[in-house]
């Protein structure tokens, strides 16, 4: 059996592992963590060291940690060459991701009447969405690190005493959970009869023996050695960054390759079982630091390696001036070939806005890699928190809206000017809950993981919320499409056209558009729109934008904190609309705000890509943080017709223009409808749900729907 047969039978064992979580789990709405099902006769309960039956801090967060390790099932694949898979999630026992924050020991009540007067995504108790440094890890291994620890622990003395022991308590924990899989591979090979899969096992623990007890040395030991690095840290808080994954394992495949013990065709079948694993989130290609292009052989191998699995992957290629074509080309064939939503592309052109924020240089903005949804950062240096703070500006307008209506005062001038006031007080709570966060995290769920492979953290014995070389925190505003939809249609039809009232329409707003206002909200609802192509909501879309970076930006941090600003609402789509009332757009109460920097839902009749295309490049905030584009396309378009081609050629315009992100979907519509009838007869479907990729199956039915509609809707 050759390694592609190996893999598609693998492909087939992973479809039956995604339904079989499903059930046990029930919807899963977010992306494929490469997980598996746990046995039926697992169980373990979490040792509280709380008043409230929690587990806080150092010492209880690594105490069952190490504990979960223990008792985390063996699994090992005679037909994978990588030992381990993830099957549970210590946060799952403090209530899900985030976790449970300890409000009896660091409450924030002065925050919480304005957090939810704009219902603010605050992060306060997110963890992780940072990029470690890998090299680190590989070059000392994991009792390189245990001796790392300890040399630091006596070093600074015992107040950093507990601080160390819990990064030993669950490295240790690793190495048995290794051990314990050695020893599982040693049983399975006394009894197997196979000559082909013996072999196969007898490398596998020679690998992990190896592992055990130093770095990393070949291909595969570094493969075997992130994917245990990965299954604990996704363990311990969903920990999903990656890494410049062609430049980071080039060494080790180019030396294995001129020693006659790595091929292509084996290189590939690795990488393909690291995927399998660990989807996590990898960058492909981009500039090194003078310009040049990085595209190596690893490059391609990566794209067949996820064409081999051909089931969601967070893969992303950065597009540069210098970009090697044919990987560009390879990318966008694969979107259409396997029809699962990866690769995604980042513009380096506005990811380079990132040397514009403080103590950056273009150096920096050059590494810093694209290694979730839509956060970017700078590995071992930076903890951006990107993505798990989030500014609902359509929230903000609807504050400021019915408060100037109800006063009896209104014109456009008149709204902007409470706009912005309210703004403001959302960015001063969103800053001071950020402050909080960054001054009690480590208090409350320190990154165990993360702080052995970032610098500083292990050497000062502080956690990176306070250690980290740059603390350059992500501020997404969502809703923009909104907000610009609802003044270009108070512009246009009471000011300009005067065809109505400012009461009339804040009557039928009010009236949330039933009975007799519905025609008011068609009319509301025909207004010129953003992402039409120079409307008046695209004029207010680039207003509301600048204002948004300004006031981000101007916001006066302490130490060496830093705010950045950009847009995305990740899947929060849904849940930050329903606490948004009708909008003078002609949306109804409730209804889900747009998604990301794309336009409203009917923005043109002809979905045209090129006009979003250009509306999202415009509302890009500047600093290098993105504001992602999601484009669906239909298939019809095809690889034969020029579909390629065309496709490479709206990515690349929509970066010379300064976009920074770009997720696509190439799905039949019939198909998507037709699966969000009877997800069951479509196991096999994935789709990009916004920064990630997942089984349609996996998802709930609001969350499908959400999909559903923004793709029926463009396409």
């Amino acid at each position: 059996m050759n390694y592609r047969e190996r893999m598609h039978l693998l492909r087939e064992k992973k479809l039956k592992d995604t339904l079989e979580k499903r059930k046990q789990k029930g919807y899963m709405d977010l992306d494929d963590n490469g997980g598996v099902g746990v046995p039926k006769d697992f169980s373990f309960t979490p040792v509280s060291n709380s008043s409230d039956g929690g587990f806080y801090g150092a010492t209880g967060f690594s105490v069952n940690m190490a504990r979960l390790t223990d008792a985390h099932p063996v699994y090992v694949d005679p037909l994978e060459i990588l030992a381990g898979r993830r099957m549970v999630m210590l946060l799952d026992y403090q209530g899900g991701w985030p976790g449970k924050w300890p409000e009896h020991l660091m409450p924030y009540d002065e925050l919480k009447e304005e957090l939810r007067k704009y219902d603010i995504i605050s992060g306060i108790g997110s963890n992780q969405h940072y990029a470690c440094d890998y090299h680190i890890g590989i070059s000392l291994g994991y009792r390189g690190l245990i001796e790392k620890i300890r040399y630091y622990r006596e070093k600074n003395g015992e107040e950093k005493q507990e601080f160390y022991d819990a990064h030993e308590r669950v490295l240790r924990a690793l190495l048995r959970l290794i051990e314990r899989h050695i020893d599982d591979i040693s049983l399975k090979i006394s009894v197997e009869e196979d000559e082909e899969i013996r072999e196969n096992l007898e490398e596998m623990l020679a690998c992990n023996e190896n592992i055990l007890f130093n770095p990393p040395r070949t291909f595969l030991e570094v493969c075997q050695w992130l994917g245990w690095f990965y299954q604990v840290s996704w363990m311990y808080n969903r920990e999903g960054a990656g890494m410049q994954i062609d430049q980071f394992l080039y060494p080790f495949y180019k030396k294995d390759k001129e020693e006659g013990i790595l091929d292509d065709e084996k290189a590939t079948f690795i990488l393909a079982n690291l995927l399998l694993l660990n989807p996590n989130y990898y960058q492909l290609s981009g500039p090194d630091e003078d310009g040049n292009d990085m595209t190596n052989e690893l490059s391609f191998l990566v794209l067949e390696a996820a064409h081999w699995l051909n089931s969601s992957a967070n893969i992303t290629i950065r597009i540069h001036d210098k970009i090697d074509e044919e990987l560009f080309k390879k990318g966008v064939e694969y979107l259409f070939k396997d029809g699962n939503g990866w690769p995604r592309f980042s513009g380096n052109k506005g990811l380079m806005n990132y040397a514009r924020n403080e103590n950056m240089t273009k150096k920096m903005a050059a590494e810093r890699i694209a290694v979730g949804c839509n956060w970017m950062a700078l590995p071992g240096r930076e903890y951006p928190l990107n993505d798990c703070v989030k500014i609902n500006v359509a929230k903000v307008f609807d504050v400021a809206y019915h408060e100037m209506m109800e006063k009896n005062e209104y014109s456009l001038d008149i709204l902007w000017k409470k706009f912005v006031f309210h703004l403001e007080r959302a960015v001063d709570v969103t800053a001071r809950g950020v402050n909080f966060h960054l001054d009690h995290m480590h208090r409350h769920m320190p990154e165990l993981f993360g702080n052995l492979l970032m610098h500083n953290a292990i050497e000062q014995g502080e956690d990176m919320t306070l250690s980290a070389e740059f603390i350059n925190i992500g501020i997404d505003g969502a809703g923009i499409a909104v907000v610009a939809d609802s003044f270009a249609a108070l512009e246009q039809r009471a000011v300009n056209e005067q065809c109505l009232s400012w009461e009339e329409i804040y009557c039928a707003v009010c009236a949330d558009f039933e009975g007799e206002n519905e025609r008011i909200q068609k009319i509301l609802d025909c207004s010129e729109k953003y992402c039409q192509g120079r409307s008046q909501g695209d004029k207010w879309a680039d207003k509301i934008n600048k204002e948004f970076a300004r006031q981000i930006k101007s916001y006066q941090m302490p130490g060496k904190r830093n705010l950045i600003p950009g847009w995305f609402s990740w899947a929060n789509t849904i849940g930050l609309g329903k606490s948004v009332g009708a909008t003078p757009n002609g949306r109804k109460s409730g209804a889900p705000i747009n998604h990301g920097a794309n336009p409203n839902a009917g923005f043109r009749k002809d979905g045209a890509a090129t006009a979003m295309s250009n509306g999202i490049a415009m509302v890009q905030p500047g600093f290098g943080n993105p504001a992602p584009f999601q484009l669906e396309l239909d298939p019809g378009i095809g690889v034969q017709d020029g579909g390629v081609e065309r496709v490479m050629d709206l990515i690349r315009g929509h970066f010379e223009k300064g976009g920074t992100l770009i997720n696509v979907n190439i799905v039949d519509k019939e198909k998507i409808l037709a699966a969000h009838q009877n997800p069951e007869l479509y196991p096999e479907l994935v789709v990009r749900v916004t920064g990630f990729t997942s089984y349609f199956i996996t998802l709930s039915p609001e969350f499908r729907k959400l999909v559903v509609d923004r793709i029926i809707d463009t396409i």
